[in-house]
């Protein structure tokens, strides 16, 4: 199969008509045109920097490939199959690339709308059983590490229940459905409010978000699109604060709320989308959570091979 990128010079219209593109009015409508037995394959890297005081003081780096197949298609939604795959990871913590292994070979189904826009994941318990198998013949290979207890319960956690795998375990998923099922004009911009799961078990963040489009590239027959998300950074911190107090990890040194530094949260996405199917040809997220002195930042890059 061609990459996207040469099929889109393909599509090039007299009426400047391109599928989900029309120049005439400065419009992109995000939609996928997909058929049943389809396959993409993509190339996906996930690096974790941590930054105190300008100075890079850990980093991992994951490499993994998957196939994006359309199993089933409707009048009202696609069933897509995501087959994660040779996974590999840069890190000198030996437990972080043991744990890395889990997800390679696993097969996650999910259902979108008719546009494309993400539903659900359909094989959950599926996908927690399989995981639950692997982490079962990791604990003798652990066994040696502090709180190598803790360290499965919480992987399993993200793996337990169907609200907990959408929201912790298909990120790369969701950042790629991220922009379908809306239709855009070039420089305006979409604003409004949504909610983030909150994984230390309280009620979800209040998250502004704001949507543009950036670029129509007439020749290419693709669009870029962004997004801007910023949670409370008040719920964020209060909900961070109770559970780390909870744990009781500082005793008697951890302190007031009033003292507590504020979490600032903030994710932004660029996705490059192929007008005329839908298929996404490059996406790059970058999350950075600020504290302080101390910068984390989550990138990940997924690209049509």
């Amino acid at each position: 199969m061609n990459k996207l990128l040469i099929l889109g010079t393909l599509f090039i219209l007299s009426s400047s008509l391109f599928g989900q593109i029309s120049i005439k009015d400065s419009t992109v409508q995000v939609i996928g045109y997909w058929s049943k037995n389809e396959i993409q394959s993509y190339d996906v890297t996930y690096e974790k920097l941590k930054i105190k005081k300008k100075d890079t003081i850990s980093r991992e780096l994951m490499k993994y490939e998957v196939d994006i197949k359309i199993i089933d298609s409707t009048e009202n939604s696609y069933t897509i199959e995501w087959f994660y795959k040779n996974h590999s990871i840069d890190t000198e913590n030996e437990l972080v690339r043991k744990l890395t292994s889990i997800a390679n070979d696993i097969s996650v189904k999910i259902k979108t709308d008719e546009l494309g826009a993400f539903i659900e994941v359909i094989n959950w318990e599926e996908v927690r059983d399989y995981i639950t198998k692997i982490t079962e013949t990791l604990k003798n290979e652990l066994k040696d590490v502090p709180n190598y207890e803790k360290i499965i319960a919480n992987v399993m956690n993200i793996y337990s229940t169907k609200e907990s795998i959408e929201a912790n375990a298909i990120k790369d998923a969701l950042q790629f459905y991220k922009f379908h099922g809306v239709k855009y004009n070039l420089g305006e911009e979409l604003t409004g409010k949504l909610e983030t799961s909150n994984n230390y078990g309280e009620k979800p963040f209040e998250t502004d978000v704001r949507y543009s489009l950036d670029q129509i590239n007439e020749t290419d027959g693709n669009s870029i699109l962004r997004s801007n998300e910023v949670i409370n950074s008040e719920q964020l911190t209060d909900a961070t604060y109770n559970y780390l107090k909870k744990l009781g990890i500082y005793g008697d040194k951890f302190p007031p709320r009033n003292k507590f530094p504020s979490l600032i949260n903030v994710t932004n996405t660029a996705s490059r989308i192929h007008g005329e199917s839908g298929w996404v040809i490059y996406s790059i997220e970058t999350k950075e959570i600020i504290s302080e002195e101390t910068t984390n930042i989550e990138e990940r890059v997924i690209e049509i091979k």
